[in-house]
Order: structure tokens, then C-alpha cells, then sequence
């Protein structure tokens, strides 16, 4: 077997590969050598906060609610979108004289098992991240 061929079809990536590495490392380089650095300055080394000084911490932690609800959502869409393939079936499936009712107390029996699962959160504040 002759692998010279091999390497010749990968010679191409080889080569761009070595001129972004010399390149970046060029642009690198360069910038340090020619380059001018200031005197350092407190205020220029503060984070930009809108013209506003920074208080406090950078991170605000939390709730656990607030994951919950977050959760909650993800579910809740999801089971939503379960709905679109049978609207899109649903009048295919009018005109077979035996699924005609199925499909409709499939999708019944589905929303009622959400309708529930959404009032279980309501009655539990799942809703409510701030408390």
C-alpha cells in the first residue's frame, strides 16, 4: 500500500493549520513589541458597570425556587410541544371512523394529566420564586 497519498490529501490542513498557529502567534508578538503600556490606574482597572461604581458582588446567588420554576417551565413546554404532531395528524385521523374519537381522549386524558400537574403546582406556590 502506498500511504503517500494519504498524507498528501492532509497536507492542505497540515499547512493551514501551521499558518494560523504563526499567525496568531505573530499578531501576539507583535502587539507586545510594538505595543505601548500605561501606567496602571485604579480607576481604568475597575469592571465597566454602565458609568456606575460597582457594589457588592459580581454573582447574586439564587433561590432554589427560582431553578424550581425554571424547571417547571422547561416541563410545561415541552408538553406543549407534544401537542403540534397531533394537530397536524388530527384531521387525517377524523376520517378513519375508528381512531376518530381515540385521538381526541388521548389528547384529552393528556391535558388533564398537565391541567393537574399544573394546578399540584399552584396550590404547592411552585410558582412563586421569591418567597
Amino acid at each position: 500500500m502506498d500511504n503517500t497519498g494519504q498524507f498528501a490529501q492532509y497536507l492542505a490542513v497540515l499547512m493551514l493549520l501551521v499558518l494560523a498557529v504563526a499567525t496568531t502567534a505573530g499578531m501576539i508578538l507583535l502587539s507586545v513589541a510594538v505595543g505601548k503600556r500605561g501606567a496602571p490606574n485604579p480607576a481604568k482597572d475597575t469592571p465597566y458597570e454602565c458609568g456606575m461604581i460597582p457594589v457588592g458582588e459580581g454573582r447574586v446567588r439564587l433561590s432554589v425556587k427560582f431553578y424550581l420554576v425554571a424547571m417547571l417551565f422547561i416541563l410545561f413546554d415541552i408538553e406543549v410541544v407534544f401537542m403540534y404532531p397531533w394537530a397536524v395528524v388530527y384531521a387525517d385521523m377524523l376520517r378513519d371512523v375508528t381512531t376518530r374519537n381515540l385521538i381526541l381522549v388521548a389528547m384529552l386524558s393528556f391535558l388533564g394529566v398537565l391541567a393537574v400537574g399544573y394546578l399540584y403546582a399552584v396550590k404547592k406556590r411552585a410558582f412563586d420564586w421569591r418567597t
